[in-house]
């Protein structure tokens, strides 16, 4: 009998009007709130600028060639600890090669190996064999002067 006794509830959504209206006025005082913190942004901006000005143009003379050599030093470290990184990797990919353990890229150094002591026997058969040529021709020529 309890449960004759309850009565339904239902849930009355609100009108769709009013929840746009809802939506509007939320993004629209976010708007107003961010547009206020951009303005006051840039007015700070633009107040820092007008004081650090003089102060710049009075001290640049040292503060360019400072900001320079300061560039200079900071490209000149991270160029020497890239090229320190690089070698270490490269002593690194050379002793797992050394120790058979078959690194990336260890293929394409084997490939490319027999493809290089390939071309060096054609060359030297090539070599031998114009050699042969040469002394023939020596000859051939020898002979032919001392018949004249």
């Amino acid at each position: 009998m309890s449960d004759q006794s309850r009565v339904p509830v239902t849930h009355e959504k609100a009108p769709a009007g009013s929840r746009q209206a809802v939506k509007f006025l939320t993004a629209g005082s976010i708007g107003a709130a961010l547009l206020l913190l951009s303005g006051l942004t840039l007015i700070g901006t633009v107040i820092t600028v007008v004081l650090a000005t003089p102060i710049l143009v009075i001290f640049s003379p040292v503060l360019v060639p400072a900001a320079v050599v300061t560039f200079m030093v900071t490209v000149g470290f991270f160029f020497a600890g890239g090229c320190g990184i690089a070698s270490i990797m490269t002593l690194l990919w050379m002793y797992n090669y050394v120790t058979g353990k078959h690194p990336i890229g260890a293929d394409k150094l084997d490939y490319a190996r027999g493809k290089i002591a390939e071309k060096a026997r054609d060359m030297k058969e090539r070599a031998k064999e114009y050699g042969h040529y040469v002394q023939h021709r020596a000859e051939d020529a020898t002979t032919q002067t001392q018949t004249s």
